[in-house]
């Protein structure tokens, strides 16, 4: 019983939900900074429940490639742990609970803004990524929805502070994800993802692609204080964070190794909590 639990708690991939859930707990704190403790545990609860179905319709249209490759072989679906049928059980009553919650509880846009974000994950990004390059740009737009959403679970309106919310998290993406593909690209190719934008894959293109991406994030940054939303504090932080984050790209451009690509993943973990956090303390 404690096997079969651990293995569908796996099929959460909790630390990439609960990644979600805080970013959508930021745009609903920016949305409504006077608001109880518990609705910020429920739209985080929501999230997490909706990321997590996606997860599951991602590991279920990949199980096969998931044994292909080192990173994922051990998941509970290619191991034989968990059957498709019972992943996909889990997958929908998942997926109805959260959206109910975040329905019925919030308000249905931010219920219909999530469904599109499962859709886009599960059903267009994950089969997206063996055919096209693209994929990442697909990707990214699920990946850059959390705060929108929180966003408009507070105020239930898409304005445009959740916009920029969603296109800081949106730009946030590319370096992000590129840097992933960089270091796993081995394994990828064992499943033949197509996660690196330039033919090729590991070269200075790549590097030059990602360079330019992390330096929109910059003035990105900037926007919530123009528009209100924050303090200058908060853009201080902001740009020093930005500013370091550009100058772990010039180390890839330089060298186009592994080590630097490393760098820029960790990075990237580091820079949206750090710099999402200094938003939400220079409102409240």
């Amino acid at each position: 019983m404690a096997t079969k639990a651990s293995a569908y708690f796996q099929l959460l991939k909790f630390r990439l939900s609960l990644t979600v859930a805080f970013s959508s707990a930021i745009g609903f704190i920016l949305g409504y900074p006077n608001t109880h403790w518990y609705d910020i545990l429920l739209v985080m609860l929501g999230g997490m429940l909706v990321t997590g179905s996606a997860n599951i319709i991602n590991q279920i249209l990949e199980k096969d490639l998931d044994k292909l490759m080192k990173r994922t072989s051990k998941r509970p679906l290619p191991t034989g742990q968990l059957s498709v049928t019972e992943a996909a059980v889990f997958c929908v009553m998942l997926g109805l609970a959260g959206l109910a919650l975040l329905g019925f509880y919030f308000n249905a846009l931010t219920a219909a803004l999530s469904l599109l974000s499962l859709v886009l994950y599960g059903f267009v990004y994950t089969p997206l990524k063996r055919m096209n390059p693209i994929c990442v740009f697909v990707g990214a737009i699920p990946g850059g929805m959390p705060p929108l959403i929180g966003w408009v679970a507070a105020t239930g309106a898409i304005e445009i502070e959740a916009i920029i919310l969603f296109g800081i998290q949106f730009f946030w993406q590319f370096p992000h994800f590129w840097a992933i593909a960089w270091v796993l690209d081995d394994d990828y190719k064992k499943a033949g993802f197509k996660m690196l934008p330039m033919a090729g894959g590991k070269n200075l293109k790549t590097a030059i692609q990602i360079m330019i991406y992390t330096l929109v994030l910059i003035p990105l940054s900037l926007l919530p204080l123009q528009f209100g939303m924050t303090g200058a504090t908060s853009a201080m932080v902001a740009v020093v964070c930005g500013v370091l984050f550009l100058a772990q790209t010039f180390y890839l451009m330089r060298t186009c190794s592994k080590k630097a690509a490393m760098s820029i993943m960790f990075g990237s973990f580091l820079y949206l909590p750090i710099v999402q956090i200094a938003f939400v303390l220079d409102k409240i």
